[in-house]
């Protein structure tokens, strides 16, 4: 499978097989987030792999309900170890950062033959308080890994035309 068909196959999965995740799978995935770019090459970051079904059905509550979120063998909480830095274009370095390696990590899953969701919808101080994250770390992403239990169709996208422009910014 080549990047293009990752990206093309990837799904947000919510159903999941009762099957766990190989160790080697999961190193690759892991591997995917370590050689990711970052600002500066700083990699601020710091991802926790929950496995623990009593910490994944925790997790469900500050995931806002979602209970296929204990369903996933697996769950991925990225943290930036530094929150305060602000890139020169005025971004926070660790949103861009964390969803980069997020990004990688999901693509890889796809190309092991596993399913994700990037989560949106959950309470970050809860999940801190289930984690021992501390305070000052941020928890920009979290996103569940497994054995997909369903085949979704694509969700329909913009065509081109609609998302690009030419030379500088131009309202349809």
């Amino acid at each position: 499978m080549d990047v293009f068909e990752a990206i093309s196959k990837r799904r947000s999965i919510r159903k999941y097989k009762d099957t766990p995740v190989d160790d080697e799978k999961l190193e690759i995935i892991l591997e995917a987030a370590r050689i990711a770019p970052s600002a500066g090459n700083r990699q601020e970051w710091k991802f926790i792999i929950v496995k623990n079904k009593e910490t994944r059905e925790k997790l469900v509550e500050a995931a806002n309900g979602q209970k296929f979120v204990a369903e996933a063998p697996v769950i991925i909480v990225a943290c930036a170890t530094e929150s305060k830095r602000v890139m020169p274009c005025g971004q926070y370095a660790y949103t861009v950062d964390l969803s980069i390696a997020v990004s990688f990590m999901i693509l890889e899953a796809t190309e092991q033959g596993l399913g994700t969701c990037w989560l949106g919808a959950y309470d970050e101080e809860k999940v801190r308080n289930i984690l021992n994250i501390p305070e000052r770390i941020r928890v920009p992403a979290i996103f569940t890994v497994g054995y997909a239990d369903e085949d979704p169709h694509q969700r329909p996208r913009k065509h081109l035309s609609e998302i690009i422009s030419s030379e500088k910014y131009e309202t349809p």
